[in-house]
């Protein structure tokens, strides 16, 4: 089912001449391919920082090494950008005081406020985006990076950091109705070398339908001991659940052009849709029932004997069963507990004893649902907010092995079972987000790619989003 708001022209002029309170979304810019060595390249983008920034460094090798066109607007930011911009030719320039050129339009604007100290100094934040969110070209980035606020004694530099995050929401929602979006990276002290793939994610077109979030870079888990952007899963082992069709189907695609060979995993009922799938990724078919007593055992064996392990987990595999709780049968709400989070809990404990390998990733999927509740939704919300729980908890547990853990909450995805929604709710669904439309499977299977991929390292017991900034929920 498509959406006549992106799909029908005339729709959307009717609507923009007469002035209806209607969101008029834009086409995202979606990547297409695999990750590249330079996935901003020419990229037009605008750095600025707070007096004393920490990460300048990290941010001029992060933006040349990708590909970037650095402008900043701070003499004093010139020098961390000289040698890697001879080395990758991509020298910074200065914006003048006369601001960027006509007619140039930026892809990024990325804040370095980790050194802000009193609520005052939040003000740097008005003065640096304030004449520049109207060089924001359409589907651009805002990042703003600070440190996590829980690390300060002080309560009002806490606070100060605190409030970056409510300033990325509501810039989000200004830049959404254009396809931007506004992100806070919050970046311990000591990991500033592990920023590189967060922000390739967030600053290029992968992050589509990513809007508003803050991610929390930590040193927890070991870091890898090799990274590379291109081909980054080669030779890994990838097991992917509810393989067979949406965002399971996306995400192993996407896994496979990475390098890894996925195993496709889904009901025995859906053989002829998952043998599909493998066969075009040149991925392994293996078929089991989560919610059957024997599911564990299927899936650490066959791990073990057919692949010797597993690098990349990815529990995608979920259901249904919808009622109000006073209408709920028994059974309803023990099969949607038992598939979506029991299964997830029991499996993945399994597969640490042995065969998920050190500095392996386990991706969960939660759900916009699970944060922010549902009507009819008490068992899928119960469960998919238990997802949320497990990750936190776990990634605590695995840190030591380099494992990271995380979650995927996506809000309104064009899928098989969203197309099934009566037509009023499923366009309001589409339209209650900073971007105004509903993502694609392969949002989510890109944000998965990214967690799964070694650039990730940094981030582990968070939940990610991806509901193009989703008006409901945190």
């Amino acid at each position: 089912m498509s959406d006549f708001l992106l799909e029908n022209q005339a729709a959307r002029k009717l609507i923009q001449t007469l002035g209806l309170p209607v969101p008029v979304p834009t086409r995202l810019r979606r990547a297409k391919g695999p990750w590249d060595e330079r996935p901003l390249h020419d990229d037009d983008v605008v750095v600025g920082a707070a007096p004393g920034g920490a990460l300048s460094d990290a941010l001029a090798r992060t933006l040349t090494m990708a590909g970037a066109s650095p402008w900043v607007t701070r003499p004093d930011l010139l020098p961390a950008f000289a040698e890697p911009g001879e080395a990758f030719g991509r020298p910074a320039r200065l914006v003048s005081g006369d601001g960027l050129p006509d007619g140039l339009r930026v892809r990024a604007l990325v804040f370095d406020a980790t050194n802000l100290a009193d609520p005052s100094e939040l003000r740097a934040l008005y003065d640096f985006f304030h004449p520049l969110m109207t060089r924001l070209a359409g589907c651009g980035r805002i990042v703003v990076l600070g440190r996590p606020p829980g690390s300060f004694e002080s309560a009002a530099i806490a606070a100060t950091h605190a409030g970056l995050e409510g300033f990325v929401r509501s810039a989000a929602k200004e830049v959404g109705k254009r396809g931007s979006t506004a992100h806070v990276v919050y970046v311990e002290r000591g990991a500033e070398d592990r920023i590189d793939g967060v922000l390739r994610f967030l600053l290029s077109a992968r992050s589509a339908f990513v809007s508003g979030q803050p991610l929390v870079v930590t040193k927890e888990a070991a870091a890898p001991e090799s990274q590379r952007w291109v081909r980054g899963l080669a030779g890994k082992i990838a097991l992917v659940t509810g393989a067979a069709r949406g965002i399971g189907e996306a995400t192993a695609e996407l896994l496979a052009a990475e390098g890894a060979h996925v195993v496709c995993l889904d009901r025995p009922a859906d053989d002829a849709l998952v043998s599909q799938v493998a066969r075009r990724i040149g991925g392994s078919v293996l078929l089991a029932d989560l919610g059957s007593p024997d599911a564990t055992t299927i899936v650490v064996d066959a791990l073990r004997k057919a692949h010797g392990g597993v690098d990349i987990v990815v529990h995608n595999a979920g259901i249904t069963r919808d009622k109000t709780l006073a209408k709920m049968k028994p059974e309803a709400w023990d099969q949607a507990i038992e598939v979506n989070l029991a299964s997830v809990t029991r499996i993945t404990s399994a597969l640490l004893e042995g065969p998920l390998h050190d500095g392996g990733r386990v991706i969960c999927l939660s759900s916009v649902a699970g944060i922010a509740g549902n009507m009819g939704q008490t068992n899928y919300a119960a469960s998919k907010a238990g997802i949320v729980g497990y990750v936190r908890k776990l990634a605590k547990h695995t840190a030591s092995r380099g494992i990271t853990v995380n979650a995927i909450a996506p809000g309104f995805i064009e899928t098989r079972l969203t197309a099934a929604i009566p037509v009023v709710i499923r366009e309001a669904g589409r339209r209650l987000s900073n971007l105004g439309q509903g993502g694609l499977p392969r949002d989510v299977g890109e944000a998965i790619s990214f967690l799964a991929s070694p650039g990730a390292h940094g981030v582990t017991g968070q939940v990610l989003r991806v509901c193009g900034g989703a008006l409901i929920g945190a």
